[in-house]
């Protein structure tokens, strides 16, 4: 690796740094956390329900093939 590109990757790193301290600590932290909570919350429900229609889906078709 030469000198520019480890130069490139140790600013890359510490921008990110500095942008993980803004968003922790910054303004707006506390919408933001929750903001990330509620997209978990909500993504966390999704997938439930995927799986529930699918199973509901699976059982329906297995019980009308039986008849």
């Amino acid at each position: 690796m030469n000198m520019k590109e480890k130069t490139v990757s140790k600013m890359e790193d510490r921008l990110n740094k500095i942008e993980r301290l803004i968003a922790e600590n910054g303004v707006g932290s506390d919408y933001l956390s929750r903001a990330e909570r509620i997209q978990r919350d909500i993504n966390i429900a999704l997938f439930a329900g995927a799986v529930g229609l699918a199973a509901g889906v699976g059982v329906w078709a297995w019980f009308k093939m039986k008849d």
